[in-house]
């Protein structure tokens, strides 16, 4: 899929695109095979110390094989390790820049030997490695070598001239960079950012579509946060900065003969102190944190949201009877209290308007959100480059996990924006609808229950529940079926397997870091790891 009108502040100083990696029993090199390019990065095994060299100090022994980006380097029992990208998918392009989603990575040893460790850390070795395999496993990690992926087309819009000329390490949004750990060393050294490639994690549709015989680029972004990430009932809140478990920003962007729109959503857990502990019941009971200051955290969730992406409207999907009654009242209770007029609260309670099939009536929650939709706007900016509206607020869904019910309301709002964008753009004529446009609206169902697939098995482990509703706008038998079955496989997962996960996830991130040199590793230590000292992979 190609688009025409690149956008002045995507177009960073490039990351290298064509790399090939050089193996000596000394040194990693990593050259750089762009046109006119002669950096090579020297990678010290020994002395883990990283240079820029030249092509001719390749010693011409060195075993070679194309790579296609480096993540970064992590340090484990044995030492420290590059982790370099082998395969990537092309996506599309996004105004005339390439996006991939990387598909396979390779882990590689600065030592040569793993003779100086004991079995016992071997075996801990071993189980880290497996820990950051994992990860890379989970489908979802996308990048380009020439566009900033980690901003909304309106934050791009609204930078400075010194903005544009960094490099998209420096210029990436540090929310959605899940290998910002890994290049903490490349960060410190601006003269290597070409060689460093951001990663973010989520989802990424594009579609080349035609309404009335009008062609335009219709795309569908997704970016986890990897600020108190995790799985399921592992994470659930916020930490003491205000990060949100499970946060996600959805943004939905059209692009019609060099005007571009624009509608950005967010999603994130109820933003105060709270878990929901895996006990091998079915569904744990959520219990809300007794011994701290919930408003700390919930001001700084807010405050943080507001400079990000302006008013909040606030749509809270939890039933409101039984274990998520307390979670609803809280929530209502807070806004309240911090009483900011930036920030409104509306709660729905979609299992109760929705039970026996009756998903009709989720348009009573659309017709209560209209007019506030309405006044957000949308993002839009001509074929000059002008901008002509700006959105000045989003709605923040949850639900419990944020997934299922959250994602069916979040696509919903978005094709009501949809539809005011290709009006206003001209390629819906007067009074024409999207939902009657067969061929798009297809389209449109199956990218919004993809993004609910990724979202649910990056956080849940499994496929989302519902998404027979958001692919054909009707829920049948056959689904209800398909959701017992993932219900099912989250229950197991996550009694069984979302420890490793969890733990995996906090390596990766670096919120947790290994010393070659501890003598107890954490593994054994009972308290450190969520899935305990179990040295075992799922």
């Amino acid at each position: 899929m190609a688009a025409t009108a690149a956008g002045p502040a995507a177009a960073a100083a490039a990351s290298y695109a064509n790399l090939k990696l050089h193996i000596t029993p000394e040194k990693f090199y990593v050259e750089a095979c762009d046109d006119g390019a002669d950096d090579v990065l020297a990678i010290d095994r020994v002395s883990t110390e990283v240079t820029l060299t030249v092509k001719k100090d390749v010693p011409p022994s060195a075993v070679t094989r194309p790579i296609y980006g480096i993540l970064g380097t992590i340090r484990l029992v044995a030492g420290t390790y590059l982790i370099v990208i082998t395969k990537k998918k092309k996506v599309g392009e996004i105004f005339s820049h390439a996006i991939w989603k990387a598909t396979d990575f390779d882990i590689l040893s600065y030592k040569k030997t793993m003779l100086h460790l004991t079995d016992i850390q071997l075996q801990d070795n071993k189980v880290f490695l497996s820990m950051i395999s994992h990860v890379l496993s989970v489908d979802g990690f996308y990048f380009s070598t020439t566009y900033d992926l980690t901003h909304t087309l309106q934050r791009l819009a609204n930078t400075s001239p010194e903005f544009q000329e960094m490099s998209l390490l420096e210029r990436a949004d540090p929310r959605f960079v899940w290998n910002g750990h890994l290049l903490r060393e490349f960060a410190a050294q601006p003269e290597i950012h070409r060689f460093a490639t951001p990663v973010m994690h989520g989802f990424i549709s594009m579609h080349s579509c035609s309404i009335n015989g009008k062609c335009f680029d219709w795309l569908l972004v997704s970016r986890r946060s990897c600020f108190r990430a995790g799985v399921r009932y592992y994470v659930r809140g916020i930490d003491s900065e205000g990060h949100a478990a499970n946060f996600v920003e959805t943004e939905q962007i059209v692009h019609y003969k060099g005007s571009k729109a624009s509608f950005v959503q967010t999603r994130g857990s109820i933003p105060f102190f709270w878990s929901q502990r895996p006990n091998l019941k079915y569904k744990p009971k959520p219990q809300i944190s007794k011994s701290v200051n919930h408003m700390d955290g919930f001001q700084r969730h807010f405050d943080s949201q507001i400079i990000s992406y302006g008013k909040q409207m606030i749509v809270n999907l939890v039933n409101q009877k039984g274990s998520e009654l307390p979670l609803e009242q809280t929530f209502a209770k807070m806004v309240n209290s911090m009483a900011n007029g930036m920030v409104r609260y509306i709660a729905f309670d979609f299992h109760k308007e929705c039970s026996r099939m009756r998903w009709d009536r989720l348009q009573i929650l659309l017709d209560q959100l209209a007019e506030q939709q309405d006044e957000f706007s949308y993002f839009l900016v001509d074929s000059d480059g002008k901008i002509v509206t700006q959105q000045e607020g989003t709605f923040r869904s949850n639900c419990m996990d944020c997934l299922d019910r959250t994602n069916v309301i979040q696509s919903l709002l978005a094709r009501r924006s949809l539809q005011a964008q290709l009006q206003r753009l001209g390629v819906l004529h007067v009074g024409q609808r999207i939902e009657e446009q067969a061929d798009f609206e297809k389209i449109y169902k199956n990218a919004w229950a993809d993004n609910a697939n990724a979202c649910a098995k990056q956080y849940a482990g499994t496929g989302a529940l519902k998404t027979d509703y958001t692919r054909t706008g009707k829920r049948t038998q056959w689904g209800l079926i398909m959701d017992g079955w993932n219900s099912l496989i989250r229950y197991y997962k996550n009694n069984f397997s979302d420890g490793f996960r969890q733990d995996a996830i906090d390596l990766f991130l670096g919120n947790y870091s290994v010393d070659e040199v501890e003598s107890a590793s954490p593994l054994h230590v009972k308290k450190d790891w969520k899935f305990l000292a179990k040295a075992k992979c799922p």
